[in-house]
């Protein structure tokens, strides 16, 4: 779902503040989750999150074939900027193990960001990647993102079955026959 969020993640600049993005989540299934914004110090919790993912999710979400994510990867999605860039982590009820990713990439006027969502193998069909997709949708409408974006594969069809109840439009990708593109206007405040 979106390899050029991981680019954006090194451009630096001064943090606009939204508030304290951490909350507790709960899904429609009754599942309670943590969420926080990532940090610097996550790159192990993430790579272990990523070794408990299906290969298929590792391919939907980075477009690419992959066993394993790497360094430079990993680097680029807890080195955020948290202004144009940021990545939310869901923990399990334990505070440790990493459940889910969202990372969302956000073009310097804001006009338009682009999501990347991910759940680990055990965690997925319970509501977690509908509860992150919301929390996104909710934080960059209080950035003032205009459009949200998301890419997916054509054969990602629970992604895009669950971007479509949440109001997203689903097109096909210019130039690229494999791939959907599914975006979602949001309210202006």
């Amino acid at each position: 779902m979106m390899p050029q969020a991981e680019m954006a993640s090194h451009s630096r600049g001064k943090e606009t503040s939204t508030g304290d993005w951490s909350r507790n989540l709960a899904t429609r299934t009754g599942l309670s989750f943590s969420v926080r914004p990532v940090r610097t110090d996550d790159e192990a919790a993430l790579a272990e999150f990523f070794a408990h993912v299906k290969p298929e999710d590792l391919r939907f979400r980075f477009l690419a074939g992959m066993k394993a994510v790497s360094h430079d990867r990993l680097a680029a999605m807890t080195q955020v900027d948290h202004r144009q860039t940021e990545n939310f982590l869901a923990f399990a009820e334990d505070g440790r193990t990493v459940i889910a990713t969202a990372m969302l990439a956000c073009d310097p006027a804001f006009e338009k960001g682009e999501v990347a969502i991910c759940v680990r193998a055990a965690y997925r069909h319970r509501g977690i990647g509908w509860e992150m997709l919301r929390l996104v949708a909710q934080y960059a409408q209080a950035k003032g993102v205009k459009v949200l974006e998301s890419i997916e594969n054509r054969d990602n069809h629970e992604a895009i079955e669950l971007e479509r109840e949440q109001g997203f439009v689903v097109a096909s990708y210019p130039d690229d026959p494999t791939l959907m593109l599914i975006r979602k206007e949001l309210r202006r405040n």
